[in-house]
């Protein structure tokens, strides 16, 4: 294929056939894609259908379609660069044989014989092998195209070297048997035509083959061989065996070395190391591998020896399946290439017609005045060399073979397919999979996203947000109370008691926990049980010290490294309030804990301590509700019968979810949190990422039901969700974004695959859309100004001011239009997502400070229960006239704590807006601003 004309060819003959439903071409890539009913019709009807209308076709493998298009991309790059080769052989002579006759007097041309001349010998003799040699190529593909009734841009380049060489051998030849003057020929052309022509060809598959990097990368990264590890029933490693990937079962052992490629998808079972996968997910910083820790197909094991289970293998692959969906993406059409198509199918047929009427135009005007045809024309009775009819027809033909020299549907064809392949290949390599050119081309037209809570705008797993004392370190360390909730809560299976024994897993170093006896547990309520034998979980390198500090805040918070925030609530026994911070180095003190002691335990809410006879004072109450408001569930604990401590407990908002919103509004989008989760929770979330419109307890059909609501507005919908309830509502949405790290189900319905956990990949699709599409835009623009400018110049549209074109020009500006196409659509190349670090303007850190010092107790978000627009849920019984003078106490509020001389920024801005959990990093930078 050549040009948007063989495309059209071929689909419009295709989907002629019945039972076809759908025909794909993609003329960068030179393959098709068809959708049929298995009843009606069959490969072997399509493939026929294909041959009979020129052109050679062979069905591939479904998972080798990029191998051989490579194989056929490599042999299109040798054949282009042989024949401009030959041609340039013959074309350089004729280049300069043409510019010395030009530039010598007509009297020192030298006649052979009568009516043929030395430069019309010359130029014949280099044109012929030009001719039927260089451009047999040509010749094939059009006389192909004529024969089943088609024509392409094989046709109008052997229609102008054939005219050209045809009439100039004619007028030689009448001119030798008249024995006249030799007359004035074209043989220059057909060389320099062929000569720029084959060189656009070739320099366009060299373009062409760029434009697919991206998926020979990926494809590269897959490892051909793994080291297959015997195992015997003790665990122990018993032989070693190289073999083909290919043959690699699910369940393997797998040994990767150092400095090699992991072989397959598998969790690790042995040995720790860092990977690197950035080639794969778009991570540029190397992750860490433990026991436990998933791996993935084709990342590079950086520095230590891994043994590692195969989880997923073949086409299973995470890589298989990115280099799946690249590959789709690649072969499918932008809904803008469609227009291209329909002008493409009727260029050709239209150019010549335009050739013709050049021709038939300008020997009109050179018939009623030869001298709007050359100024300075002699008749050959006042000493001119030839007469006016030859000089109107040479000039007539001249320009006719121009207008089909510089007629290039090729620039149209290729304006969108080498812009979505590029843009796809980029968009893959920085963790951004997106499915095809429809959804790179809609994503622009957005103007609201719609985000999932759960998995999405959260982590989707609870974490231990916030521990709270409420009695002196004295009765019960953080350590020892750490120990004994861990134990204890390891006995049951449910996502809070999950959550908090992993945190204390991890704080205190230790994989072992004590003994827990006399388990109960109470749905709804709370645990009971007794705990001993935690000592070893506090001697080894593992006690946690905590240095009081006095302070005269009436609020206790730390930050840890973790985010969880500790500290102290004082009771009735302490009316002052301690600032707590960790010591990392303390954490090898000895513990002091007496050896075997028995702890009773309850963990629960306050129902299940009432229930035990515990009484819940005001104070913790009130601590209780602060944090459920903020969407925490919060849990208390008693240590033989004492109240010691409360626990809060929350998905917590992923770090980048405030910028990615504020971001996305920044770039006018709405931005609105649809959920299943309770009103208070959804609007908790909604507060801490600046979400202003939250629709809670929204079942997936509901969901669906929403999306629906918003396009009925004419409103372009993006959905962005991880679970299975999300994956109706991906598929109704105009753009569906799936995080990878969710369902199957998710992301077979989205559009858009987000490889990496990262919600600012949603800012770097939307922005990747936009400029591919202006790339696209550009690449239409360019080729359409090309043909609308062109031609007309070629048809001499200047000459009354002097300027005409030769054909030679025409083929040389034809092969720069495809070209510079090509070129601008790899300008995508270059493209780079934005970072955090980019987006985390000096506008947007103001704004951070705004909402910690004005905003954090503001009710401006509107939360709707269900679907319905209409019924928001209260936002505030005060009138506007009470909320002002609430936000004015507010002001005057921070005011007076930030005028305080013993109050530290830091801190303050931690409580003002860094008290959900944010790192450290965060809240360094923010009491920096003020």
């Amino acid at each position: 294929m050549t040009c948007g004309s063989c495309v059209h060819a071929i689909e419009s003959r295709v989907l002629k056939l019945k039972g076809v439903i759908s025909a794909s071409v993609n003329l960068t890539t030179s393959i098709g894609v068809f959708k049929y009913e298995v009843e009606a019709t069959g490969p072997r009807e399509i493939l026929n259908a294909i041959e009979s209308v020129g052109y050679s076709v062979e069905a591939v493998e479904k998972n080798n379609k990029s191998g051989a298009a490579a194989m056929q991309h490599k042999k299109q790059i040798k054949k282009w660069k042989t024949s401009f080769l030959i041609n340039l052989c013959f074309g350089l002579p004729t280049f300069v044989v043409m510019f010395y006759y030009m530039l010598t007097p007509k009297t020192e041309h030298v006649q052979v014989f009568a009516g043929l001349s030395l430069e019309n010998l010359l130029l014949f003799a280099f044109c012929t092998p030009v001719q039927f040699i260089g451009g047999r190529h040509f010749y094939k593909q059009a006389f192909k195209a004529l024969k089943h009734k088609t024509t392409n841009m094989d046709v109008l380049i052997m229609m102008a070297t054939s005219i050209a060489y045809v009439y100039s051998v004619i007028v030689v030849v009448a001119a030798i048997v008249q024995g006249a003057e030799s007359p004035m020929t074209f043989f220059d052309a057909p060389p320099m035509l062929l000569v720029f022509i084959a060189l656009g060809r070739w320099l366009e598959y060299i373009a062409k083959g760029k434009t697919s990097e991206a998926l020979t990368k990926l494809m590269s990264l897959q490892a051909t061989e793994a080291i297959l590890v015997g195992i015997d029933n003790d665990g122990n490693a018993v032989s070693e065996k190289n073999i083909d990937v290919d043959f690699v079962q699910r369940g393997d052992v797998l040994k990767v070395l150092p400095g090699t490629k992991v072989p397959v998808d598998g969790r690790v079972i042995e040995g720790n190391s860092m990977a690197d996968e950035s080639l794969v997910t778009g991570e540029s910083m190397p992750t860490v591998k433990k026991p436990g820790s998933q791996v993935i197909g084709g990342s590079i094991n950086q520095n230590g020896l891994l043994l590692i289970r195969a989880t997923h293998v073949g086409q299973d692959t995470a890589l298989a399946q990115i280099v799946r969906l690249v590959e789709e993406a690649q072969t499918s059409k932008a809904p803008i290439q469609a227009l291209a198509d329909k002008i493409a199918g009727f260029f050709v047929p239209m150019v010549i017609i335009m050739s013709t009427m050049t021709c038939v135009i300008w020997i009109i005007v050179g018939h009623v005045n030869v001298y709007a045809i050359d100024p300075d024309f002699l008749p050959p009775e006042e000493g001119g060399s030839f007469s006016q009819t030859e000089v109107t027809i040479e000039f007539a033909f001249r320009m006719a073979i121009t207008v089909l020299a510089i007629a290039c549907p090729c620039a149209l064809g290729l304006a969108t397919p080498t812009a979505v392949m590029v843009g796809t290949g980029v968009g893959a390599q920085q963790g951004i999979l997106i499915k095809g050119g429809e959804p790179l081309e809609t994503a622009h037209k957005v103007k609201a996203i719609v985000f999932d809570k759960t998995g999405t705008i959260t982590h989707g797993v609870p974490k231990v947000t916030r521990i709270a004392l409420f009695v002196k370190q004295e009765v019960c360390s953080i350590s020892k109370l750490l120990a004994i909730i861990g134990t204890a809560e390891a006995s049951s299976e449910h996502p809070i008691a999950t959550a908090i024994t992993k945190y204390v897993k991890d704080m205190l170093n230790s994989a072992m926990l004590g003994r827990c006896m006399d388990f109960q547990a109470v749905p709804g309520c709370g645990l009971q049980c007794s705990v001993s034998n935690i000592e070893s979980m506090l001697a080894q390198n593992n006690n946690i010290e905590l240095k009081n500090t006095q302070n005269s805040s009436d609020n206790f918070q730390v930050l840890t490294e973790d985010g969880v925030v500790i500290g102290h609530h004082g009771t009735s026994e302490s009316n002052y309030i301690k600032l707590i911070t960790v010591d990392s180095s303390a954490k090898k003190d000895s513990s002091g804990v007496a050896d075997s002691e028995v702890y009773s335990v309850l963990i629960g809410n306050r129902e299940w301590m009432t229930r035990n006879g515990l009484v819940v004072g005001i104070d913790i109450e009130k601590k209780m509700t602060e944090h459920e408001l903020e969407g925490q569930t919060a849990v208390l604990v008693a240590i033989d019968g004492v109240l010691v401590a409360m626990v809060a407990v929350a998905d917590t908002v992923k770090a980048e979810a405030h910028l990615a919103t504020y971001t996305l509004r920044s770039r006018g989008l709405s931005v609105i949190l649809l959920t299943g989760d309770n009103r208070k929770t959804a609007k908790a979330i909604a507060k801490q990422v600046g979400i202003n419109k939250v629709f809670a307890e929204v079942l997936p059909s509901h969901k669906v039901a929403k999306i629906r609501q918003l396009q009925e507005r004419g409103i372009c919908v993006a959905m962005v969700g991880d679970g299975v309830n999300d994956s109706p509502a991906l598929a109704q949405a105009d753009i569906g974004i799936a995080i990878a790290s969710g369902t199957d189900v998710a992301v077979e319905a989205a559009d858009i695959v987000l490889i990496r956990n990262d919600l600012l990949d949603v800012v770097a699709a939307m922005d990747l859309s936009n400029k591919t599409v202006f790339r696209i835009r550009l690449n239409f623009l360019f080729a359409s100004v090309y043909n609308l400018i062109g031609i007309p110049l070629a048809a001499g549209i200047l000459k009354p001011i002097g300027f005409s074109m030769q054909p030679w020009m025409a083929a040389a500006a034809m092969a720069a239009s495809s070209v510079s196409v090509l070129c601008s659509s790899l300008l995508l190349k270059l493209y780079k997502k934005p970072t955090r670090s980019k987006l985390e303007t000096q506008e947007y850190l103001d704004r951070l400070q705004f909402e910690a010092m004005i905003m954090a107790d503001s009710d401006d978000i509107s939360v709707h229960r269900g679907i319905d627009d209409n019924l928001p849920e209260n936002r505030g019984e005060y009138s506007l006239k009470s909320s002002i003078v609430s936000k004015l106490g507010q002001i005057g509020s921070k005011v007076y704590k930030l005028s305080q001389a013993d109050v530290q920024r830091g801190d303050v801005m931690k409580q003002g807006l860094l008290g959900g959990g944010s790192s450290d990093d965060e809240c360094k930078v923010l009491s920096s601003r003020l």
